[in-house]
């Protein structure tokens, strides 16, 4: 069983703009690795590099945040997995924004990194508090469905079978694959497709 999530507490990076895809995420030049560990480092690298220290992931008042918060259709583009996986090697435990790539969700549920949507105006302000004072603490409920920053707290949401795999730890297909091996051989043994 993988750890369940219901609740993640932080500090958050606002990073405004719609359409924001999978290449601006980690340009393609990173897919060549052979593991995904050093991802992290090269995370937005070519607008990172364009913005010469300006972009959000190269504050200083931003190092450390574990939650993101975006706009709308985050995550479009190519289904690289490489995405999320750079985002997560960053330190990105959660994001928030008005919605996502459907294969970047799903990329990132299998990974255990909730993506939760809110409304434009609730991602909007958030964005705003995080701007005036980064350090504002950040805690999001996967029960309540609920973002609190600072003083300001909003509704958030989540399609119930991803909260159910994030808050009772079954995110992760293949870990329950290999958690559940005994079973998993015995179903597979009564498949007149799979030799054993």
């Amino acid at each position: 069983m993988n750890s369940q999530i219901s609740s993640i507490s932080g500090t958050a990076i606002p990073l405004t703009g719609n359409d924001i895809d999978t290449d601006r995420i980690i340009p393609a030049r990173f897919l060549r690795c052979v593991t995904f560990d050093g991802l992290g480092a090269s995370v937005f690298e070519d607008d990172r590099t364009q913005l010469k220290g300006e972009h959000p992931f190269d504050l200083p008042q931003f190092q450390g945040a574990n939650i993101l918060v975006v706009n709308s259709n985050f995550g479009c583009g190519s289904s690289r997995e490489h995405a999320p996986q750079a985002l997560a090697k960053w330190g990105i435990k959660l994001i928030i924004g008005e919605s996502f790539s459907e294969i970047f969700f799903g990329n990132c549920v299998a990974m255990g990194i909730p993506c939760l949507t809110a409304n434009p105006a609730t991602t909007t302000r958030l964005q705003e508090i995080l701007r005036d004072k980064p350090k504002t603490p950040v805690t999001v409920d996967l029960n309540a469905l609920q973002v609190q920053c600072g003083d300001f707290t909003a509704p958030v949401s989540i399609g119930e079978g991803s909260r159910q795999q994030l808050t009772n730890g079954t995110w992760d297909a293949c870990g329950q694959l290999v958690a559940n091996l005994a079973r998993t051989k015995v179903t597979a043994a009564k498949l007149p497709y799979v030799a054993w």
